[in-house]
């Protein structure tokens, strides 16, 4: 009979184990679950396409000369009504020239300030240029798919919905690196998790390579808040509004260049997500609205702040239990341990062979989960030695 002390150590490693299996598994077995009821018991509801409205599209940028050209090819070509697409670009701090170059080109609209007090203050300032009765925002390193503003307007007849989130797809190649390889098979995870959390009630935030929100719904952000896009996109969610996914609508753009430059931008998103679950309150309170809250901490709470927490814990108690029950005997405490270590291991090869180019991509999924895990530890001391500026150095990317 075991011991009250070993008893806890068990029931705290199944309850941190399961906690783990649900955030990157569970929530979307149980999200599919779920829409299938859905699609069973309720019919959907007919959709009143309107005439296309006048949008914005709003680009902050720093520094992004270098893509400026692709960027406004892109957004001439795209198939939407030329004189219902309204172009803004903020390029305040920029000193590479960003606004003398966008001023050779029509129908664009250029505000710049020399001073640099990051991505939001930039966004509020642009704000009360917008005319128009939807905004769509998107980053100046990204390329638009031609239906993609048509896909968003389209979206906005629905009543319900304050918010559209675009899909971000990273530029793939046949044989990647770690950086590239990690960074896809993430995104098309992630992608299919928004796609049925929007199917089911609504995405739990919205990415700022390209998302878009009724213009009458936008609220200042606070001055030093470090994910802009996210704060936004919930804080229209939190007054009752969804967010509607669009895979449609997607932005296309190359991965960081290396593992070293992606670990930079997560360690700066992890300290943002710590600063947001802090700020939104409401979106985490089930009186508030249940299905919010039920989502935002199975898609997000969980991964950002509970599993990076609980997997040194796991691995620690379970070589403790395996050499218990017999380290090399058959028990379910050896299996998981032996398993855990092979995830381990297979993490340190995906770091030795970090540079290497290999159309096994999947021998990289290990350590880019490990370094998204490393990075909310790090980002979480970030945050609260109040290190992390909203003037982000942006990460260098894959040509």
């Amino acid at each position: 009979m075991p011991t009250p002390s070993m008893l806890i150590i068990v029931i705290i490693f199944w309850l941190l184990l399961g906690i783990v299996i649900y955030s990157y598994a569970g929530y979307a077995v149980l999200l599919l679950l779920l829409n299938v009821m859905k699609r069973v018991t309720s019919s959907r509801e007919p959709v009143i396409y309107e005439e296309y409205p006048e949008v914005t599209l709003f680009i902050a940028a720093y520094n992004e000369k270098e893509y400026i050209e692709e960027k406004v090819k892109n957004g001439y070509e795209l198939d939407y009504p030329e004189d219902k697409l309204h172009f803004l670009w903020v390029t305040d701090g920029s000193n590479d020239g960003s606004e003398q170059t966008l001023s050779q080109f029509k129908n664009i609209t250029v505000l710049h300030e020399p001073e640099r007090r990051g991505k939001i203050n930039a966004m509020n300032r642009g704000m009360k240029y917008v005319k128009t009765s939807i905004v769509i925002f998107c980053d100046a390193n990204t390329i638009l798919s031609k239906g993609s503003i048509k896909a968003i307007a389209s979206a906005f007849n629905d009543k319900r919905v304050g918010c559209v989130a675009g899909e971000k797809r990273i530029r793939q190649k046949e044989s990647d690196s770690a950086a590239g390889s990690g960074e896809g098979i993430y995104w098309k995870y992630e992608s299919l998790l928004k796609k049925w959390d929007s199917e089911l009630y609504t995405t739990v935030g919205a990415a700022g390579e390209l998302f878009a929100i009724r213009t009458e719904l936008f609220k200042e952000v606070e001055a030093d808040t470090l994910l802009d896009d996210f704060m936004m996109s919930m804080k229209i969610a939190i007054d009752g509004y969804r967010i509607k996914y669009v895979p449609e609508a997607y932005a296309v753009e190359t991965s960081s260049v290396n593992v070293k430059e992606e670990l930079k931008r997560k360690v700066r998103i992890a300290a943002g997500a710590i600063q947001s679950t802090m700020r939104l309150g409401k979106a985490i309170n089930p009186f508030h609205d249940f299905l919010l809250s039920f989502q935002f901490v199975s898609h997000k709470i969980l991964r950002w702040i509970l599993v990076p927490m609980a997997l040194p814990f796991i691995y620690i108690f379970n070589i403790f239990l395996a050499l218990r029950m017999g380290l090399f005997d058959i028990n379910m405490y050896s299996l998981l341990f032996w398993l855990q270590t092979l995830f381990y291991f297979l993490a340190v090869v995906g770091w030795l062979i970090q540079e290497k180019n290999t159309v096994l991509k999947f021998l990289f999924v290990p350590y880019y989960i490990f370094v998204m895990n490393i990075a909310m530890w790090l980002g979480f001391f970030r945050y609260i030695k109040g290190k992390q500026s909203v003037n982000w150095e942006r990460a260098k990317r894959a040509q």
